[in-house]
């Protein structure tokens, strides 16, 4: 039974986290608007690829999950 309250406690810190992070984002200046992300605006058709931004994600992720294990 330990066990499976330490998870919900992890979890809960997790998705508290998330939830931070979603609501601070949009104060992140540069966030969603690098060189390299893609925006394509036509008459009626707007196509937005936060490519360059999806990268940067992805390398902040990975080195706070390798930190993570490493522990």
């Amino acid at each position: 039974m330990q066990e499976i309250g330490k998870t919900l406690i992890i979890f809960g810190i997790i998705l508290i986290s998330v939830g931070l992070l979603l609501t601070f984002v949009n104060k992140i200046p540069f966030l969603g608007r690098l060189p390299g992300d893609i925006l394509i605006n036509k008459k009626n058709f707007t196509f937005y690829f936060p490519f360059s931004t999806s990268i940067l994600i992805s390398i902040i992720l990975s080195i706070i999950f390798w930190l993570w294990s490493r522990r």
